[in-house]
């Protein structure tokens, strides 16, 4: 029976960690300057007022989550593949990346949906499979902590964030396949954008602000991850082994 590879020592250096924080803060200190232009630069939408400006949060938490869940779903893939458990440190970064903005998503989310639709929540389409897409990831945490052996949960987990990922593309085409209270997308279009040109940058300044401090946080995530997983493989094998 052929056995996992054992995860070497972290080959982590200084300089990393140091590029990785500092990518981090680059992208704290664009959300700030995301979030000016947001109330001081981007005109105010007409029909739906200020409320609208939390679209420039909305939309890039979601881009995030989603890549986020991806990410997951795609390492995890590679892990029941090779099974190397740098792989598998690495998506469940990821999912906790992508739990943690998918939280932020169903704040600002129904925080919209109460001034546009009258309701902080609408069973319609898209936000049903993006509400699914959470449980599903939060199902891969409850299996990789159900499993009585690591490297079976490990698998299990792996299994469970691929058929969640299924869910992504799902989610955006569900505005085109179902009748949705949501718009069709007015920037991420094959035609191109019909939103402003001071909006398409925000949003764009927006995106980028939160995937540096996800890929940031991600990157020390994982460090910590095969840190603690080389510690914890340290303190069973044997002195002198």
């Amino acid at each position: 029976m052929q056995t996992a590879p054992q995860d070497p020592a972290p080959p982590f250096t200084p300089a990393a960690i140091r590029n990785a924080v500092l990518l981090t803060l680059s992208g704290v200190a664009l959300v700030i300057y995301a979030t000016w232009l947001v109330w001081f630069w981007v005109p105010t939408e007409l029909l739906q007022g200020v409320i609208q400006r939390i679209y420039y949060v909305h939309i890039p938490v979601a881009w995030v989550a989603e890549l986020a869940f991806g990410m997951c779903a795609l390492l995890s893939a590679m892990y029941l593949w090779l099974r190397d458990d740098r792989l598998d440190a690495a998506a469940l970064a990821a999912a906790e990346g992508g739990i943690f903005f998918a939280i932020a998503l169903l704040i600002v989310g129904p925080l919209w949906g109460k001034v546009a639709w009258g309701a902080f929540w609408v069973w319609e389409p898209r936000l049903t499979f993006t509400l699914l897409l959470f449980f599903i990831f939060i199902g891969y945490f409850m299996v990789r902590g159900a499993a009585l052996q690591p490297e079976s949960g490990k698998r299990f987990a792996a299994v469970v964030a691929i058929i969640g990922a299924l869910d992504i593309p799902v989610i955006h085409m569900s505005v085109y396949w179902f009748r949705s209270l949501h718009p069709e997308p007015v920037v991420a279009r094959p035609e191109g954008p019909t939103a402003d040109f001071e909006m398409v940058v925000t949003l764009l300044v927006g995106v980028v602000a939160y995937m540096m401090v996800f890929f940031g946080l991600f990157y020390l995530r994982y460090v910590v991850e095969r840190l603690r997983r080389h510690s914890a493989e340290r303190a069973l094998t044997p002195a002198g082994a």
